[in-house]
């Protein structure tokens, strides 16, 4: 199967491209999905031909390149950094340009950095409600990382929830959460759709 990350970050280093790498990372060593190909598409790079594609109506190679990476994705992670309290214009301009049917039905994990944790509202009040206009799948789980959140046990948690989730629908089962003994509750099992309803036909 075939991951494509898109990280919207601008900086070099950037925290947003290391949260898209782990989450990357996380779906990768699901059980439940055979990651073969993990494309990452850095938005910043695409900058100059994003601005042109909306004077001339044209994408550029690199930019007619992100698009199909995007398309052609059985799933998709979205990383980015916020700003005035919403995603990136960078992060938003690129998805005003992609196919609106690009993603129709296809699984995304949401995920933003910030330097607050006071905005890690923006996954619900602007993430979601783009990619639920572009019909997107989204996973229930979203990861906001604010400068404090690296380096805490909290985050890898977030992370591998939001992961099994992930691989859970890119596969075409459904993801069950459910605590070990002992446990949080954050754990979680991926059970593929045919063991749900030979379960259910056995009962």
């Amino acid at each position: 199967m075939k991951l494509t990350v898109v990280s919207a970050g601008l900086s070099v280093p950037s925290s947003t491209r290391l949260l898209a790498d782990r989450l990357a990372a996380a779906v990768g060593a699901q059980a439940a999905v055979d990651v073969e190909v993990v494309e990452v598409v850095e938005v910043r790079e695409l900058a100059r031909e994003i601005a042109q594609n909306f004077t001339s109506g044209f994408p550029g190679k690199a930019l007619s390149g992100a698009f199909d990476a995007v398309a052609s994705a059985d799933g998709l992670i979205v990383v980015t950094p916020v700003f005035s309290a919403s995603y990136s214009g960078l992060f938003k301009s690129f998805f005003d340009l992609l196919d609106q049917d690009a993603i129709s039905g296809k699984p995304v994990l949401l995920a933003a950095t910030g330097g607050s944790a006071r905005h890690s509202l923006v996954l619900e009040h602007a993430l979601r409600p783009l990619f639920a206009y572009l019909r997107a799948m989204t996973v229930p789980t979203a990861v906001y990382a604010a400068s404090e959140d690296w380096g805490a046990a909290g985050l890898d948690g977030r992370i591998e929830r939001a992961a099994g989730e992930l691989a859970g629908l890119m596969t075409g089962g459904a993801v069950h959460h459910a605590p070990r003994a002992g446990g949080t509750g954050d754990d979680f099992q991926v059970v593929p759709f045919e063991e749900q309803l030979a379960a259910l036909q056995a009962e």
